[in-house]
């Protein structure tokens, strides 16, 4: 707590752009950081480490309600033993990954990120992951999943309470229980516990929810709303395409306010150059901020964007401007902020046909984000666009910008796996 209230690393960041706007001073700055990560353990809210660990129990590969014991607890160790247990029995039954993980399993995985307002980084880690399991897994299909399910769990960035929050009111079962009841999830899919997930959920001990529940009605409703009556109808995790991103590109839409916006592009070929612009005050209402080449071969390596959002909403812009990146978010962004576009500029990608002053519309409603120029002017800068030579031409880096595939695959590094018929023993 920070005067008073709850607060996680991610007050820190945004933190960090109030100070330069002059709204804070560096001493009230440093006493939050001393408090804002007090023990071991990931972020605390719904970022990208906890909304994996969401998605490895409803995916079928964590035990259930290991996601979000906070990392101190008497509870930690005791999943940690289970866990031995279970992959002893796994080993002995011969069930491996590539049996739990099924197409139902990852559709499973994309609800659980949807309805609890999880990370963007949850549509890359499951593409790639799908990759590696031989499951048949499209950008697409994220956006039909998300259009079926609700939003229904309050969590940071997006929301007000944080994973102790969650793990009071009992867990990712109670959200997965709740989905379940109404036919939104498959309950027929295998875990790690050798049992589906349905009966998982069944033998489950809820006495820690509805003791809550009981006893705190109002925090707990709060905390996770019902399925009939959700934050939004619809899931936090948009796919959006357009001609800037015709292989498609990724939105976090919990908490926006506004599901349409035109824009000034402020174009950026780095991180650093960014964040220095917004750190000296030249970015204002109306601009669309646009960082390129930070894809994963450009980067190489998609790196998250954090603290140029952070600086956005901690200059009090979040709500004014809107941004636009090949690179990646963290877990912990809020606000317009469009990531993972494709193909990325170092692909040449129309992205690198941006220009400081164009017009970039966004629509949230239409799934759309497109660079308003005529396409006699598109088709003129694609003939005149330059290769950018790459930034490492030897070592372990110019290997992966290399190999290292379309965010919109999972920016993978191996060939696709194909499911491959077993010969019949004789």
């Amino acid at each position: 707590n920070w005067n008073g209230k709850p607060v996680t690393i991610q007050d820190v960041y945004e933190a960090v752009g109030t100070f330069n706007a002059g709204k804070m001073s560096l001493e009230q700055l440093t006493s939050l950081e001393n408090v804002a990560c007090p023990s071991a353990g990931s972020c605390a809210g719904m970022y990208t480490a906890n909304t994996m660990a969401s998605i490895s129990e409803a995916i079928g590969m964590s035990l259930p309600g290991s996601a979000t014991p906070t990392a101190e607890s008497e509870t930690r160790y005791k999943i940690c033993y289970d866990t031995g247990k279970s992959i002893n029995h796994l080993i002995e039954g011969n069930i491996r990954p590539r049996d739990i993980m099924k197409y139902e399993s990852f559709e499973n995985a994309i609800i659980i990120a949807n309805a609890i307002g999880g990370s963007t980084n949850a549509v890359l880690h499951l593409l790639a992951l799908s990759r590696e399991a031989g499951v048949k897994l499209d950008i697409k299909d994220f956006e039909k999943i998300r259009k079926k399910t609700p939003h229904i769990a309050n969590m940071r960035p997006g929301g007000e309470y944080v994973m102790l929050d969650l793990d009071n009111i009992g867990g990712i079962p109670v959200v997965l229980k709740a989905l379940l009841n109404k036919g939104i999830i498959n309950g027929d899919v295998l875990t790690v516990t050798g049992n589906t997930l349905k009966e998982n959920l069944k033998s489950f001990n809820f006495t820690k929810s509805t003791t809550y529940a009981k006893n705190h009605e109002n925090e707990y409703n709060k905390i996770l709303k019902s399925v009939e009556n959700p934050i939004h109808d619809e899931g936090t995790l948009k796919i959006l395409f357009g001609n800037l991103a015709p292989e498609g590109a990724v939105v976090k839409i919990a908490g926006l306010k506004s599901d349409k916006f035109v824009g000034n592009a402020r174009v950026f070929d780095s991180e650093e150059s960014a964040f220095e612009s917004i750190s000296n005050g030249e970015i204002v209402e109306g601009d669309v901020v646009v960082i390129r080449y930070e894809g994963p071969k450009g980067g190489p390596g998609m790196r998250e964007m954090l603290a140029v959002t952070a600086a956005i909403v901690g200059q009090g812009l979040g709500e004014k401007v809107a941004m636009l990146t090949d690179g990646r978010f963290s877990g912990a962004t809020r606000g317009l902020m469009i990531g993972h576009v494709s193909p990325e500029a170092m692909s040449g990608g129309p992205i690198s046909l941006i220009k400081s002053g164009d017009k970039i519309k966004i629509d949230l409603v239409e799934g759309t984000v497109d660079l308003k120029i005529s396409n006699k002017e598109f088709s003129k800068r694609i003939n005149k666009l330059k290769t950018i030579k790459v930034r490492y031409r030897t070592g372990a880096l110019s290997k992966y910008a290399t190999l290292v595939k379309s965010a919109s695959e999972g920016a993978i590094t191996m060939p696709i796996m194909k499911q491959i018929k077993k010969k019949p023993k004789n």
